[in-house]
């Protein structure tokens, strides 16, 4: 039986797959992790994930969206890469910040116990010191899992990546045999003559050779199948078994990845090669909801307008798919049409007015906030169904206040931190707090709901939604804003949480993220009441303009 290192628990028996990529970044390591981990789950196994990042930072929360998307909020606040929100999705699981692991984390933590004395005298090295917290890790969020699927970031070969590579080269010699398995994601590009080329996919694994590790599956990201002789090909001269090549080609929605590896057959090879297929319910009996939700026959379309200043889908990679898990759930696709709301020019402004709704997302920064308050009003004064999140919640509040409520100078402190009426402002209590990110509030809250409005009617008495802001709705000018008809039926204390129009056919504001905790099969509330009412619109109101 293999050894691990005493300081830690092994817990052997746990079955672990580690997921690395090759080539370039972007392939979509994630979404085949995720994919596979979907398939176990479907077989009947418990399953989670584990995300590596290899950069220094210590967490997600201080990157620009535009360099590396959206910033993901986990129940317990912890702000983590995108990829996070995946696996949350496909495997319908709430993961916290103990499944992240960064450079920075480790490091940080490592650098702390050396300071306390805790390594008493030794000299601190990358070996074994950095590689046994990053094991440790590791195995800490597996426990209690039947499977643990462990992605690691970044492309093999990268330095900032090497010492999660040597930890993983340690793992493979502390597990038994059938409990590790390391996929390999590589590029299989086309020739301008048509030809699929695995020079790529060759160089990729013998860099991956190169530091101790041999995969033993090969997952080919190209445009389409793979023909049979390249994957006799790829086995030969990277040292697997052909029948360890698979085909991950391009689809239509992410969400038809699962259907496409089930074909190829790659979530029966890692049960057998993990001793899991006689644990495995039998086909007939596993869980085909996800099929049948994503294939689901589509009856009509709606175009939605998305008023931000990042011209990239994965800035708001999580609204996107609760929009799209809403669309499954009412039959419909859902075009997104992109709004800059830093540059309301003629085409944008033509997209804004041909949209059956509005929504106006989170952010920070005042580039781009008198174009989403323009494109709320619009809303508002047209009656197109508007979903504001979080600075669209912030926003809402704005524009009602100056153009409604006839309160002069309307802006937030935030934005502008002279307003003459700061309808949203910090709240006292966090006057005194110095700490960068101390005043940030994150994480899962529960809410409660106004009986008899819109949000009693999504939600029912309470919801619990996950947050990530700083700045609230003044109390010094909620009574103005109600007596002008505004109406906040979801409060937490002196926090106001929800916010609806009753006049309006879907006027509706959370100063939370529903769009975090949106599922395939579970959508989000407040996107589902948006399409609901998007579709109640007279045809004539709704003939959208293409993007």
């Amino acid at each position: 039986m293999p050894t691990a290192p005493t300081e830690y628990d092994p817990t052997l028996g746990k079955k672990f797959i580690f997921v690395t990529g090759g080539v370039m970044s972007g392939l979509g390591k994630g979404i085949t992790a995720a994919s596979t981990g979907r398939l176990l789950a479907n077989a009947g196994f418990d399953v989670t994930a584990v995300k590596i990042d290899p950069y220094l930072n210590v967490d997600a929360g201080t990157m620009n969206p535009f360099q590396h998307g959206e910033v993901y909020v986990l129940r317990d606040g912890a702000e983590v890469d995108l990829d996070l929100g995946n696996y949350e999705r496909f495997l319908d699981i709430d993961m916290t910040a103990d499944h992240n692991v960064t450079t920075g984390k480790v490091y940080q933590h490592v650098i702390e116990k050396e300071r306390a004395g805790d390594y008493l005298g030794k000299t601190v090295q990358i070996i074994p010191h950095v590689t046994d917290d990053i094991k440790r890790r590791i195995r800490e969020a597996a426990a209690g899992h039947d499977v643990c699927i462990v992605e690691v970031g970044g492309t093999v070969g990268d330095i900032e990546g090497m010492p999660f590579l040597e930890a993983l080269r340690q793992f493979v010699h502390e597990q038994e045999p059938d409990d590790f398995l390391l996929l390999h994601v590589t590029l299989v590009p086309f020739s301008k003559n048509g030809e699929q080329k695995t020079k790529p996919t060759q160089h990729s694994v013998k860099e991956l050779r190169s530091i101790g590790l041999q995969p033993d599956v090969l997952i080919g990201r190209c445009e389409e199948p793979l023909a049979d002789d390249v994957k006799r090909k790829i086995a030969l001269f990277c040292d697997v078994p052909t029948d360890a090549v698979f085909s991950n080609p391009d689809v239509e929605d992410i969400y038809h990845v699962p259907l496409t590896v089930e074909e190829e057959g790659l979530d029966q090879y890692v049960m057998e090669e993990l001793g899991l297929a006689e644990r495995a319910l039998p086909c007939e009996d596993r869980a085909t909801g996800w099929r049948d939700l994503v294939t689901r026959e589509r009856t009509g379309e709606l175009d939605v307008a998305l008023v931000g200043k990042y011209a990239l889908d994965d800035a708001y990679l999580s609204v996107h798919e609760a929009l799209k898990h809403a669309g499954l759930e009412h039959g419909v696709d859902v075009n997104v049409l992109w709004v800059d709301a830093d540059e309301m020019d003629a085409d944008h402004r033509a997209r804004l007015e041909g949209a059956d709704a509005v929504i106006v997302p989170g952010g920070f920064g005042v580039r781009g906030t008198e174009g989403k308050i323009d494109a709320i009003r619009y809303a508002r004064e047209r009656g197109v169904p508007f979903l504001g999140l979080c600075l669209g919640f912030q926003l809402a509040v704005v524009e009602f206040a100056r153009n409604v409520a006839d309160l002069d100078g309307a802006h937030s402190t935030e934005l502008y931190e002279n307003a003459s009426t700061p309808v949203i402002d910090l709240l006292p209590e966090q006057y005194e707090v110095e700490e960068m990110g101390g005043t940030m509030r994150l994480g899962a809250y529960e809410t409660d709901v106004s009986p008899g409005t819109l949000a009693a009617d999504l939600y029912g008495d309470s919801c619990v939604e996950r947050h990530r802001h700083r700045y609230e709705v003044n109390p010094e000018y909620i009574d103005d804003l109600e007596d002008a008809g505004l109406v906040f039926s979801g409060r937490v204390n002196n926090r106001m949480e929800i916010l609806e129009l009753p006049d309006h056919p879907f006027f509706f504001g959370t100063q939370f993220h529903p769009e975090f905790r949106s599922r395939p099969g579970r959508a989000s509330p407040p996107f589902l009441g948006l399409l609901a009412a998007a579709l109640d619109r007279e045809p004539a109101e709704t003939e959208g303009v293409s993007a």
